[in-house]
């Protein structure tokens, strides 16, 4: 009865964050206690976990230039950096925004409620004397926070000399954080092992995934192709996902290149990646709600596995004996679930490491099929979720501008220096001479050929040239419309010239401007510009 009234006049949400918590609280977190769901796959969520800022995870080998990214992106030394060619950075450390400039410990940052990581007391004295947060003000920490990790080490080192379960740690940081950077070194390109083995664990997150080709202006342009196409057989095989994950190749440091061929392709390729970092905030409400989601979809298929394996134990005898023939035969368990209850096998956790975590576990201490706690869950995801979607647009809407700023971000937003600057249509745009006077001579010529009347030439006759282009129509089409500057459905020379010039643009591989630039409005047609403007 209750749960038919709730359903009708379900009560609205405040906010996208508010209705995360209360959501995760009412619904979610009943049945994870329920099915020891924190026991085996990740800690109860917090309010820190809804609120905090999005977090960006590096990851990668020891010299392949993660701490030196951190410096280039805010342009300031944060404290507790250490940069060298040796294993440098031995810990965890949370670069986040802060007005007093400092480091803040492991033990005491586990118990600050405003912050996200007081679940990772559960990793221990070893890892938390390994983990602290440099805390200073800076513009770009103001809307993202940035975790650096220690260098992955080759060999024996990695499993023997960290004291704690680094591969797990790593996972716990990538269910919460919005970005995963994995970072490359283009000069020694050497996946080891163990970094193969922390790829694998992020593997539940590849949409979180992306890859930077760190120091490649350290080689020439044919070295680049072949360690790039060896960078991506490798991840083919470790990832193991027929969709390729984005490679961003560049030189992330304010140091002059080395080699400085491929300049224009590194700046293009930081300004993606910049636009991806910046394009965070905007997206992170969505992020929470997927990886809710998500988290519900496990602690569903979770509840089944936990409520089957207790159903098949004996009462009184037997019971460690079923107990390690229900852990060897899991596999028919998970088939079995899959049919009774029409769930992908996606969704179901790991055989092997399910395996081991249930011999650990008396199965007589397990619930018992709970219909009331799966229901709840899965009215949030048919019901509750929609409604929160429809809120997530609304304060996206709501601020179109939130993005990071600061740092090395405004470096290349405007100004000479800003990506494409000076290209393509831009071309000379600081120039007092119309640019496309430089190739008017050329294009008179053709002007004259299609027989003028009261020098203007129709569409018609304009046509027969412009499609010599071998561009399509969509495209002249445009082309078109930005070069009748008057809108008379003719071109005069000018006009012509200025057609033939945004052809050129198009063929060199830049794109068209929405709008008709100043700088190439021609010269005569100025003072309509204005008029028409006013």
């Amino acid at each position: 009865m209750f749960r038919s009234r709730d359903k009708k006049t379900p009560e609205p949400f405040q906010d996208v964050s508010q209705g995360l918590k209360k959501l995760y609280r009412t619904k979610l977190f009943p049945l994870e206690d329920s099915y020891q769901f924190h026991d085996f796959h990740s800690p109860a969520l917090e309010d820190a976990d809804f609120d905090n800022k999005p977090m960006v995870l590096l990851v990668g080998q020891y010299s392949t230039g993660k701490t030196t990214f951190i410096r280039h992106l805010m342009e300031q030394d944060f404290p507790g950096m250490r940069i060298g060619p040796e294993p440098t950075t031995d810990s965890f450390i949370a670069v986040m925004h802060g007005d007093q400039e400092g480091m803040i410990p492991g033990n005491a940052l586990v118990v600050d409620p405003k912050k996200p990581f007081r679940k990772l007391n559960a990793f221990g004295n070893a890892f938390l004397n390994r983990f602290t947060c440099a805390q200073m003000s800076n513009p770009v920490l103001e809307s993202i926070s940035i975790i650096d990790t220690p260098g992955i080490l080759s060999g024996e080192k990695q499993r023997i000399s960290r004291g704690y379960d680094f591969a797990a740690v790593l996972e716990w940081f990538a269910e919460r954080v919005d970005r995963i950077i994995l970072l490359f070194d283009a000069h020694k390109l050497d996946i080891s092992d163990e970094f193969s083995e922390v790829i694998r664990a992020l593997k539940n997150h590849e949409d979180k995934m992306r890859v930077v080709l760190n120091k490649a202006d350290q080689i020439n342009t044919q070295q680049l192709m072949r360690v790039y196409g060896a960078l991506m057989w490798s991840l083919g095989k470790i990832i193991n996902t027929p969709e390729v994950v984005r490679v961003y190749i560049g030189s992330f440091w304010a140091q002059p290149l080395l080699i400085p061929d491929n300049r224009k392709l590194f700046e293009a390729e930081e300004q993606d990646l910049f636009q991806d970092i910046q394009g965070l905030p905007r997206n992170a409400a969505i992020r929470k709600l997927n990886d809710l989601i998500k988290r519900a979809r496990l602690a569903k298929v979770h509840a089944y596995i936990i409520s089957s394996l207790k159903k098949e134990m004996p009462s009184v005898f037997g019971k460690e004996n079923k107990k390690k023939e229900l852990i060897a035969n899991l596999g028919e368990t998970y088939l079995k679930i899959e049919r009774e209850h029409q769930i992908s096998p996606g969704d179901f956790p790991k055989l092997q490491k399910m395996q081991e975590l249930l011999a650990g576990h008396d199965f007589s201490k397990f619930s018992t099929m709970k219909p009331k706690l799966l229901e709840a869950v899965e009215d949030m995801l048919a019901n509750d979720i929609a409604r929160l979607m429809i809120l997530v647009r609304q304060e996206e809407a709501a601020m179109p501008s939130q993005a990071v700023h600061g740092g090395a971000f405004e470096g290349t937003m405007s100004g000479p220096f800003g990506h494409g600057y000076g290209e393509g249509a831009g071309e000379g745009i600081d120039e007092l001479e119309w640019v496309v006077g430089r190739d008017k001579p050329s294009y008179d010529e053709i002007f004259y050929t299609l027989s003028p009347i009261n020098g203007k030439v129709s569409g018609a006759a304009a046509k027969k040239e412009m499609v010599k282009s071998k561009l399509p129509n969509t495209v002249l089409g445009k082309i078109w419309k930005l070069a009748d500057v008057d809108k008379d459905g003719y071109l005069d020379d000018e006009e012509f010239a200025l057609a033939n010039h945004l052809i050129k643009v198009k063929l060199e591989g830049h794109e068209l401007p929405g709008k008709l630039p100043e700088h190439l409005v021609p010269p005569s047609k100025r003072h309509q510009e204005i008029d028409m403007g006013e």
